[in-house]
């Protein structure tokens, strides 16, 4: 059992682990897009879009829609949102250390 859970996170940080994925999630976090919407945000080709997008839906993480001749894309799980905003705050975390390390290594080249 513990082995299957660890199996299926692998696989859902796998499937997120593309920078164009991300932001992609960021987009559907605001509300459902379409891939001509999700294109014109990113600024991105089609195909890349249509691509990630179809990684995404194969590990479960955002599903399509068929609206007229459209699909709009939605998050699986609302919870996706509270990941990425995690996943920001752990990131400006770690650059707060960053910065106060390279202030402390300036501060030390200036006493010498």
């Amino acid at each position: 059992m513990n082995v299957d859970l660890q199996q299926f996170k692998a696989d859902f940080f796998k499937a997120l682990s593309h920078p164009l994925r991300i932001r992609i999630l960021e987009l559907l976090a605001e509300g459902d897009k379409n891939v001509n919407e999700i294109q014109t945000a990113i600024g991105s080709e089609g195909s890349a879009v249509s691509q990630q997008l179809s990684v995404l839906r194969s590990k479960n993480i955002v599903y399509g829609t068929k609206d007229g001749n459209r699909v709009v894309y939605s998050l699986r799980d609302s919870m996706i949102i509270d990941l990425l905003r995690i996943a920001r705050q752990i990131f400006n975390n770690h650059l707060i250390d960053t910065v106060s390390m390279l202030d402390q290594l300036s501060d030390g080249k200036k006493e010498q």
